[in-house]
């Protein structure tokens, strides 16, 4: 499990994708989390403004990134 810092009190999920490089654009991040291949917390996640807090676990295809501020 990767952890990432942010700086914070939140991140917008979209936002959270191009941060760790798994999008490389707005457009990129609405496809991946439109089509559910992105869970928060064990849940899929279908919205781009969700809030990503410290603590949350991203989940993309799988692998997990833990979140810590």
């Amino acid at each position: 499990m990767k952890e990432v810092s942010i700086s914070t009190e939140f991140i917008k999920l979209d936002q959270f994708l191009k941060y760790i490089g798994v999008a490389q654009t707005g457009g990129h991040s609405k496809e991946l989390i439109k089509n559910g291949n992105i869970k928060v917390n064990d849940e899929v996640a279908l919205e781009r403004g969700k809030k990503i807090r410290a603590g949350d676990k991203v989940e993309i295809s799988g692998e997990g990134i833990y979140i810590v501020k």
